[in-house]
């Protein structure tokens, strides 16, 4: 007798999935599956997954000219240091002149293209951010085979299924 092999084309896929439940938070989520887990439920039927995206962005600065100008010349800088880290290793030339010119041209060079960036936006975006994608909702999903099961064994975890009604 054959075994039933897994899918191999997609790790991230459940044969029939059913909704186990739904949370708002991911927390509550893998409360649930680890709730699970120690039942001995066999846990690589369920899966998490993160709906009704949305994208945060959380400002963490003004630009200025002044700023943008360091930022790039230090992460030109920083290039720098590393291609003359590479010198210093290929070449018989002392530590400092292997890397101080690859440093100042990578810093010019860095500054020069930030500064380029900037006035290219021309005040359209004076601040800097950190954007992230979240989910809102959280929901646990189980293989068809083994739904009735895991809504037993959800039974005995306070609050691990949402009311239906809501």
């Amino acid at each position: 007798m054959s075994q039933p092999r897994p899918n191999l084309a997609s790790p991230l896929s459940l044969e029939f999935p059913q909704s186990l439940a739904v949370y708002d938070d991911y927390a509550q989520a893998q409360r649930t599956v680890d709730f699970l887990s120690d039942e001995e439920f066999p846990v690589e039927q369920l899966m998490i997954v993160g709906t009704d995206l949305k994208r945060v962005e959380k400002i963490t600065g003004r630009l200025t000219t002044g700023r943008v100008a360091l930022s790039g010349a230090a992460s030109g800088a920083w290039f720098g240091l590393f291609v003359g880290l590479i010198f210093v290793l290929l070449t018989d030339e002392s530590a400092l002149a292997a890397l101080l010119p690859p440093l100042l041209i990578g810093a010019l060079f860095g500054l020069i293209f930030a500064l380029m960036g900037y006035a290219a936006t021309r005040g359209q975006r004076d601040f800097s951010s950190v954007t992230q994608v979240v989910a809102t909702r959280y929901e646990v999903l189980v293989e068809h085979k083994s739904a009735a099961r895991a809504r037993e064994l959800l039974t005995g975890l306070p609050g691990a299924l949402p009311n239906p009604f809501d």
